[in-house]
């Protein structure tokens, strides 16, 4: 990516809270019109990096560049092209919906002639047109969340920020959400997506950054990534724990380039050799019985849990 096309820099990125490193040396950068992905367990270093950026918190060394401005020594300029969903929702619980949305709008100069059309849109996006006028005191979880993703889009940003933006959403709300981040990456816009939900990564983003105990581990397209880890997964539940050494042998085989044994089911990845996975069923179903078998392509679970060894909840 050429730097000048570059809305997001982030160039040896460290932050530490006394001895904790939450991001150690991170770089990299974020393209106009682009959606990028930040994955990560808890505590990978996700909303450091987004706190980092939206000019919450400054860096113990290193740099971030927004829209061009250093962010730790320049922050205003970029602030009101910025709309941001962070983990909080922080709105005014005595307030109504509607009278968050204005309040929020008089902050930032929403036009006055296209106020009415946004807050209509965007409530109609929420579904919360119904409740508009209720206090956010009576919303459940579910309800502010989306209120306060409205809030963010209301007044047009160049950058927005989503730190786990449908977490305690339901399906249908969630689909609605991505549909308007790709339209907004129709339009030039750059959207950032902190997220746990592998899908909606998968669903969403140009390229994404898996990161672990605040380093980089991986940065690459969705299907790329799942071409690295195979062709192939073939998931075999197992009536019995596995007899020793079977793991190896069907390590052995050619064309399965990993093999581990979790809860009673033993995954095997399969690369370029199709056969293999014919072999491998064949073998494993000599030396213990074997319940299922389901084959399918990789997805972002498999390659988080090659990369880090660990599930993305952990």
């Amino acid at each position: 990516m050429n730097d000048s096309q570059a809305v997001i820099e982030l160039t040896e990125l460290t932050k530490r809270f006394g001895e904790l490193v939450a991001l150690d040396h991170l770089s990299l950068s974020v393209g106009r019109g682009e959606i990028f992905g930040l994955l990560g367990p808890n505590g990978s270093g996700k909303t450091t990096t987004v706190n980092l950026i939206s000019g919450l918190s400054t860096p113990t060394s290193g740099s971030v560049r927004v829209l061009g401005h250093d962010m730790a020594a320049d922050p205003l300029p970029v602030r009101r092209l910025l709309g941001v969903i962070p983990q909080e929702t922080a709105l005014y619980e005595e307030l109504s919906a509607e009278e968050n949305l204005r309040f929020h709008a008089d902050l930032f100069d929403v036009p006055k002639p296209e106020l009415k059309t946004r807050l209509e849109e965007l409530l109609d996006l929420v579904q919360l047109k119904e409740r508009q006028r209720d206090r956010v005191s009576t919303y459940s979880g579910g309800m502010k969340r989306r209120l306060a993703l409205s809030r963010a889009l209301l007044h047009d940003p160049e950058l927005l920020y989503l730190d786990e933006p449908t977490l305690g959403v339901d399906v249908q709300s969630r689909r609605a959400i991505w549909d308007y981040c790709l339209g907004l990456k129709a339009k030039g816009k750059t959207v950032l997506v902190t997220t746990n939900y592998l899908e909606e990564a998968n669903e969403l983003c140009d390229r994404v950054a898996i990161l672990d105990h605040g380093r980089l581990i991986a940065l690459d397209t969705p299907a790329r990534l799942k071409q690295q880890y195979g062709d192939t997964v073939l998931d075999l539940e197992l009536g019995a724990e596995a007899p020793a050494g079977l793991l190896d042998g069907v390590r052995r085989v050619a064309g399965a380039t990993d093999a581990r044994q979790q809860d009673g089911a033993l995954r095997v990845k399969i690369l370029g050799r199709p056969e293999a996975t014919g072999e491998v069923v064949t073998l494993v179903s000599r030396e213990a019985p074997v319940l299922r078998i389901d084959q399918r392509q990789p997805n972002l679970d498999d390659v988080f849990l090659q990369l880090t060894g660990r599930e993305l909840r952990d």
